[in-house]
């Protein structure tokens, strides 16, 4: 098991750095530069910029030095926690990813608080009895919601709920602080176009289970069904469910990109978007490390649980 976390977090390690000199490689050409000063400048064209001015912008902005003294330079400052400081915003990477990734993180924690206890019950139930009604019933929903686009989702959404009832607020902006009903459509968008993924795998390898040898014979030794279940099936077909729930914390930090921009959500996929329309090299690196941090980790945590709820694994 120590061998196992050890080698990933190796493997974290070096990803971060090549996929960190990379971004460094990328944004470092002088057009790129000259596009980034004609924004922050309040220019219209990159032919407008005087030389004069791009110059003595390069040295108030320390880019006039060579790319590997900067490249060392900023991963120093990471390993001291100093991510930079942002060019749009002009303040701290580390700050502004900070408020940014706490806003990502209380819409994820609702969005896994009501999409795993739904998707693993519903799966559960219609894998129990392939073929059944209430399995075709779930596996209808369950391929309805996730066939339909995220954007189309919270269109829908949108135009029911705040438009139409008005139940809710049509944005999340929080001009005026924290309000629980920002969070509603959102995480509404989220936990319908992620729920049926989950079910659908929960589904089949419930109904794989329920097919083994093992099941069949605890069930002629006469044994409750619901005993069968809970203390029989339930550990092996929650294998492959597991690590897809566990591999979804990537996918809601690194693809809620369209549900924060529709909703003017002020979280992580926003600022990521922004930062590229602007060009903004200190918050895209730092906010593909953090990427790459979580897609590790996810893995990791999937790699351990795999092995605990596999005893084949774990001794093998």
């Amino acid at each position: 098991m120590l061998k196992l976390i050890g080698s990933r977090l190796l493997q974290m390690l070096l990803i971060m750095a090549v996929v960190s000199l990379v971004i460094f490689a990328i944004f470092d050409s002088d057009k790129f530069k000259k596009q980034i000063a004609v924004a922050e400048l309040g220019g219209f064209a990159v032919s407008a910029l005087s030389d004069q001015d791009y110059q003595a912008w390069l040295d108030r902005k320390g880019l006039n030095v060579p790319f590997y003294d900067r490249y060392f330079k900023w991963v120093a400052g990471v390993a001291r926690g100093d991510l930079g400081r942002s060019y749009e915003k002009s303040e701290p990477v580390s700050q502004l990813l900070a408020k940014r990734l706490i806003n990502t993180g209380m819409l994820a924690f609702w969005v896994f608080a009501l999409m795993v206890p739904l998707s693993l019950t519903l799966g559960i139930i219609a894998g129990m009895k392939e073929g059944s009604v209430r399995d075709r019933a779930v596996s209808f929903i369950a391929v309805l919601t996730t066939s339909l686009p995220e954007i189309a989702t919270a269109i829908v959404l949108t135009v029911i709920l705040a438009l139409g009832l008005r139940w809710v607020p049509a944005n999340s902006a929080m001009v005026n602080g924290w309000d629980w009903r920002q969070l509603i459509l959102p995480v509404l968008t989220l936990v319908l176009y992620d729920f049926g993924y989950v079910a659908r795998m929960t589904r089949a390898s419930m109904a794989e289970v329920m097919t083994s040898q093992y099941i069949r014979t605890a069930v002629l030794k006469g044994l409750p069904y619901r005993r069968v279940i809970l203390r029989h099936a339930l550990r092996n077909a929650l294998i492959a469910p597991f690590t897809i729930i566990v591999l979804q914390l990537n996918w809601i930090l690194s693809g809620v990109v369209v549900v924060e921009v529709f909703f003017q959500y002020a979280g992580f996929g926003q600022l990521l978007l922004d930062a590229a329309l602007f060009g903004d090299v200190y918050v895209i690196q730092a906010a593909t490390l953090v990427a790459v941090f979580i897609a590790v980790l996810s893995q990791i945590i999937s790699d351990i649980g795999y092995t605990l709820l596999n005893p084949r694994i774990r001794f093998s």
